[in-house]
């Protein structure tokens, strides 16, 4: 029988774990983005916290206000 232990050893099981894995973490830093600008940090502070380049900031930013 194939068990959990087994299961989680697969490549699949290690590919899909690590895809969500990213998808949280950007949802996550989507999140977080505009709840640091709105308290005030600019947007370099805000990529230093986030570990983050400047672009990658704007470039959120600009997308969450053209929605």
């Amino acid at each position: 029988m194939f068990g959990l232990s087994e299961l989680k050893q697969t490549r699949a099981y290690q590919e899909i774990k690590e895809e969500v894995k990213e998808e949280v973490k950007e949802e996550v830093l989507l999140e977080a983005l505009p709840r640091l600008l709105a308290l005030g940090l600019t947007v370099k502070q805000v990529a230093e916290a986030l570990n983050l380049s400047v672009e990658q900031v704007q470039q959120v930013v600009t997308e969450q206000t053209s929605d």
